[in-house]
């Protein structure tokens, strides 16, 4: 049985591998920032020898994207230090690494969805910091072990564009929502899912990446109008660009993500992104009750 730690498990996606765990016949242990310092190599370590750890999903991240454009030390601490010292130990211990990375890595400004080895070029803090995590990682090469970037992830757990439109679409009349930037949205529950089911399978002597989101292309405009759609609720949509929202991180304004390279090694099928959304607004609906 393999023996799991799963850090940033207060997290979307280490909270949907926590629903998901018990159908599996997995050794789970979820730590957060006050269970573990991921940070500090001594208490990784230990932690790692006490409880026999074998297999690590890295759920941890600096995520303020915004936020991070000012405080590029703790980004950089988290996104890159604390990767590169959960490779370090995994190589020392042949303890097979997943770890969590981001669309952000690239600049936006392809017109094809990008694949695992299109140049990256991140235009922000955050993306530039979880891009040094992943060549921290590829640089230690610890065996039997991959990166996966993501984009746009969503669940019924913590702070995410599907709740903020849910609750602010009961609170105005219309809202302005970005129509030019695209992508496609992920359900965490379907990358959790996705990282159990092939964790049997990484079989690897150098560090592989692969893409994973939902199927299917969108902008946020479009993805808004559906949540609104599916919940029943009366707010208008209207699209603006995205200078009309200006933040303090630059987004990228393409950043679809091509899936055939998992699809193939793994045999996995990928749900389209309506089916998920309505099954995410069904959970939420349910714990709501």
């Amino acid at each position: 049985m393999l023996n799991i730690l799963v850090t940033g498990a207060n997290g979307q996606l280490g909270s949907e591998i926590k629903v998901l765990s018990s159908e599996y016949n997995y050794n789970f242990f979820f730590t957060n920032r006050e269970d573990l310092d991921i940070t500090n190599e001594q208490d990784i370590r230990i932690f790692i020898e006490n409880n026999n750890i074998d297999t690590i999903i890295n759920c941890a991240a600096y995520t303020a994207v915004d936020k991070a454009q000012k405080d590029k030390k703790n980004a950089d601490l988290v996104n890159r230090k604390a990767v590169k010292r959960l490779a370090k130990i995994s190589k020392e211990k042949n303890i097979k690494l997943i770890h969590i990375s981001t669309d952000y890595v690239f600049d936006g400004r392809n017109y094809k969805p990008y694949n695992e080895e299109f140049q990256t070029n991140p235009n922000s803090v955050y993306g530039q910091t979880k891009l040094d995590g992943e060549r921290e990682m590829k640089k230690i090469n610890p065996y039997n072990s991959i990166i996966i970037r993501t984009s746009w992830v969503y669940s019924s757990f913590g702070a995410n564009f599907v709740k903020t439109m849910l609750r602010l679409g009961k609170e105005k009349k219309e809202l302005g929502i970005i129509f030019d930037q695209i992508g496609t949205p992920t359900y965490s529950r379907d990358l959790a899912k996705v990282i159990l089911d092939i964790l049997p399978k990484i079989k690897n002597k150098k560090v592989t990446i692969y893409n994973y989101s939902n199927e299917g292309v969108l902008s946020w405009y479009d993805f808004a109008k559906e949540i609104m759609k599916m919940a029943k609720i009366d707010c208008k949509i209207n699209p603006i660009e995205t200078f009309q929202y200006p933040t303090p991180a630059s987004r990228p304004h393409y950043s679809l993500l091509n899936k055939s390279k998992i699809k193939k090694d793994f045999d996995i099928i990928i749900p389209y992104w309506k089916d998920s959304l309505e099954k995410c607004l069904k959970v939420m609906e349910i714990s709501n009750r």
